[in-house]
């Protein structure tokens, strides 16, 4: 995975504000590159430097072998949650997730500017490196 594309990830997911959550494929079609998959992997390969809780499944549930951690994240930053997550802290039972339509972050205008930068970066560094491989100048 290209390093350009990892950066342009974090930045994303580095924006989502506390008590709200994005999806994987959120954050590709915020970035118009990749897919929920390849954001998976930025996150699981290099996101312990950012709210890497924030990114969640569509169905609202918390990054699979996280969900201890993610939980006690969200419920310290207010984040809204649908099920018996106080069950689940306790016994390790029980059913919970993200209430993904309250929590949904919602971009403000400065932060879908900051976005386009990261995207139009991302997309230059990419086009940058084509050219070199193409034997041609940059």
């Amino acid at each position: 995975m290209r390093i350009e594309y990892v950066e342009a990830v974090l930045a994303i997911v580095d924006l989502v504000p506390a008590g709200s959550a994005v999806t994987y494929g959120d954050v590709a079609e915020l970035l118009g590159a990749g897919g929920p998959r390849q954001v998976g992997a930025v996150l699981s390969n290099y996101g312990t430097a950012v709210p890497w809780w924030r990114v969640i499944k569509a169905g609202g549930q918390a990054p699979d072998g996280h969900e201890v951690q993610a939980l006690r994240r969200y419920l310290k930053e207010g984040t809204p949650l649908y099920g018996a997550y106080e069950t689940f802290l306790r016994t390790g039972e029980g059913r919970w997730r993200v209430a993904f339509p309250a929590a949904r972050w919602v971009p403000t205008d400065q932060n879908l500017d900051c976005i386009e930068g990261i995207a139009r970066k991302l997309e230059r560094r990419l086009q940058g490196m084509s050219v070199a491989d193409d034997g041609m100048s940059v």
